[in-house]
């Protein structure tokens, strides 16, 4: 509501808004582009005309939905279903993402699995077991080294941390 509020005080008419993408009836000017991006850093929000940038948030957006749904398959293939989702082959989107973003999109969907494993230990309370099969690894011992490797600890080690 508030970029549609935003968006209307400016002078534009948005004709559709969904999370992280606005659909203009007409092209914006590029000093009524600066105020909007004035008026969108003011209230938190980023404007994105960057096609670059954009093709990086919506791969990390498909990314961060596809493990939120947090029941993958073992064999699941991020590759193919981002190229799927964003109808481009995935050499130029792992290119891209790794240009723009300093680490690779592997590097940054095993961030966001390690991420979605720890909420699961805190606010689930479901065994070691159950994550990793939840989320798509092939043992708890691969789930248990890609942990220690990105948090520091051992999953046991993080769980004692957060019940003190």
């Amino acid at each position: 509501m508030i970029v549609r509020q935003t968006l209307e005080e400016t002078g534009l008419h948005p004709l559709n808004i969904k999370l992280g993408e606005v659909e203009l009836a007409e092209a914006p000017a590029a000093p009524v582009l600066d105020t909007l991006k004035s008026k969108l850093e003011a209230l938190g929000f980023e404007l994105l005309d960057n096609q670059r940038q954009k093709t990086i948030e919506q791969i990390k957006s498909t990314i961060q939905r596809l493990i939120g749904q947090a029941d993958l398959e073992d064999n699941h293939k991020f590759s193919a279903l981002l190229s799927d989702a964003l109808q481009k082959e995935y050499s130029y989107l792992s290119k891209l993402f790794s240009e723009v973003e300093g680490i690779t999109i592997e590097k940054y969907v095993i961030n966001e699995k390690i991420e979605k494993v720890k909420e699961l230990m805190i606010y689930d309370k479901l065994s070691l077991n159950d994550i990793a099969f939840k989320m798509g690894y092939s043992s708890v011992a691969h789930l248990s080294a890609q942990f220690k490797k990105v948090t520091g600890f051992t999953p046991s080690a993080f769980r004692q941390l957060k019940e003190d």
